[in-house]
């Protein structure tokens, strides 16, 4: 996500950004961490909520690449499509949420990505 801020604000210092099951819609409010955000931080998520989209409003001007799973039980993966950038590629893998970061198709994905949008 902080990527995704940094990509918004400045993009002429980031070239490409990957999301590996990260929410793009409600910050938290669409995550396991939810309840803990409500009730020991007692944060209004629908507050968070109105703010994520706002910030979405604007936006990123640099290749996005979001890859989730429907096996996620930690992100709901319909909060990881990107409906504010046309131009985010979704990638759909079969990985648990705590695997993306270590699955080779996933990995491989990154790659790909890396290799299309960042020159050597």
């Amino acid at each position: 996500m902080l990527a995704r801020e940094v990509a918004r604000e400045r993009p002429e210092i980031v070239r490409s950004v990957v999301t590996l099951g990260s929410p793009v819609i409600g910050g938290p409010k669409y995550t396991r961490a939810a309840g803990f955000y409500r009730n020991v931080l007692r944060q209004d998520l629908d507050a968070i909520e109105r703010s994520v989209d706002e910030r979405n409003r604007v936006s990123i001007q640099v290749p996005l690449t979001a890859i989730y799973s429907k096996r996620d039980k930690v992100v709901q993966w319909e909060a990881c499509i990107d409906r504010f950038n046309d131009q985010c590629e979704h990638i759909e893998v079969d990985a648990s949420h705590l695997s993306l970061g270590f699955d080779p198709k996933v990995l491989q994905l990154v790659s790909d990505h890396l290799r299309r949008h960042v020159p050597a």
